[in-house]
């Protein structure tokens, strides 16, 4: 099997994981055998990308406590400032410390940077109207400068706490942030480790007490559901399908490596289709892995709980081009569809579940909805593919306290996103 030291490290902490439910697997029942059937129905209703954002924009209203129309704009603005804010790292790309989207009091743009010499407020039109963007001075370190410190000081961190903690750069403080467990923080002297890790790294640390990181699960044409055996434990899991993906020739769907091999796409009806296996990539920066269909695949993705209708994937997100507060959903096989905000950009989870210690490549989404079953998920707005899901930090009573995704940056060698016009048709 391939990467035989990844999946011996994931299921001896899966069977670690019973008080934890949102692990990276979850048991399946057995559906019934069948014939070939199509991932994705052709008689499915395909959302335009229009409606797509109104039912995001809906959440985020219920959320935000805003009217729709308020929503719908902020959105839309989310897209259209992408190109400003990319600008806006690049000019300052020597003194970033890192670029957040504010929702309240009122949506706008926030530029951290170091050092004391003032930048003026900008202002930026998206969406019809014009969207503020203000720039905060005196961050104590840059983007640049914590991810060297990870890169160097990782290992060291790692070994000066009683359990490896997961890591990542605040880009609203320009800090290097340690998440902690609860048993983990109750050990240390929180002030003295600080100092200690600040020292260390070069940068200042700041602690944060966090739950148990674990994976998370995988589906078909993008929110769908596969399952398969484990030849470990001889048991079914069942995970959720991100996006459908091609090699030029042949068509497939990607979900998370930590997931069995041998997959089938199950069916509202509760049939089974097998799906190829052709390969897994999972050390460091990446958890994901492709099996192919015999049938031609389209560019959607289930975004809705209850697969009543699909979404096109129009176009992706670069990590690099994801802001703090950017507004994503998703869409688990166990949790259904739900909408929150990114945290931080650049992530290493704790522990070892990337085959080791992971890189700062993941991204950070706030809860509270995540569990088991919900790996290779797709993450995404309106019809904007972001990344799939990989695992989850939860609380000791089970709840989802963040969840952090591969980015579609990250897919393998050789494969890329099957991406349409918006009806369902792919583009060439």
């Amino acid at each position: 099997m391939r990467h035989a030291a990844l999946r011996a490290a994931v299921f001896a902490v899966l069977a670690t994981l019973s008080v934890f439910p949102a692990a990276a697997q979850v048991p399946a029942s057995t559906p019934t055998a069948a014939p070939p059937a199509q991932v994705v129905p052709a008689a499915l209703p395909v959302q335009s990308p229009t409606d797509a954002l109104a039912q995001d924009a809906a959440e985020y209203a219920r959320q935000n406590a805003v009217p729709l129309d308020e929503a719908i704009f902020r959105l839309r603005a989310q897209q259209e400032t992408v190109a400003t804010t990319d600008r806006l790292a690049l000019l300052y790309q020597d003194r970033l410390a890192g670029i957040a989207i504010e929702h309240h009091p009122e949506y706008r743009i926030v530029v951290l940077l170091t050092g004391d010499q003032p930048v003026a407020d900008e202002a930026v039109v998206a969406a019809g109207r014009t969207i503020g963007i203000t720039f905060h001075t005196g961050a104590p370190a840059t983007r640049d400068r914590i991810l060297a410190a990870i890169g160097k000081h990782q290992a060291e961190i790692r070994a000066a706490l009683p359990h490896p903690p997961g890591m990542g750069v605040d880009p609203r403080t320009g800090e290097l942030v340690v998440m902690l467990n609860d048993a983990d923080f109750r050990a240390i002297d929180p002030v003295a480790m600080t100092e200690k890790l600040s020292r260390l790294a070069g940068v200042p640390v700041r602690l944060r007490l966090l739950g148990r990181d674990a994976n998370a699960a995988m589906d078909v044409g993008g929110g769908s559901r596969v399952v398969g055996v484990n030849p470990a434990d001889g048991r079914r899991y069942a995970c959720t399908t991100g996006y459908v993906v091609t090699d030029g020739a042949r068509t497939g769907v990607v979900t998370s490596a930590h997931c069995p091999d041998t997959l089938s796409y199950v069916d509202p009806a509760r049939h089974e289709t097998p799906l190829e296996f052709i390969g897994q990539w999972g050390w460091g920066f990446q958890d994901v892995q492709v099996n192919v269909s015999n049938e031609a695949l389209r560019p959607l993705f289930y975004a809705d709980t209850a697969k009543t209708e699909a979404r096109p994937v129009t176009t992706w997100r670069n990590r690099t081009s994801t802001r703090a507060g950017d507004v994503v959903c998703h869409r688990g096989e166990t949790t259904g569809y739900s909408c929150s905000q990114v945290e931080l950009v650049d992530y290493a989870p704790a522990g070892d579940l990337c085959g080791g210690a992971c890189l700062p490549t993941w991204v950070v989404v706030n809860g509270p909805t995540c569990r088991g079953g919900d790996s290779g998920a797709p993450v995404f707005s309106g019809t904007v593919a972001f990344g799939i899901v990989k695992g989850a930090s939860y609380r000791p009573d089970g709840s989802c306290i963040l969840y952090y995704y591969m980015s579609t940056d990250y897919l393998p060698p050789g494969w890329s996103l099957l991406h349409g016009d918006g009806a369902g048709r792919s583009l060439k």
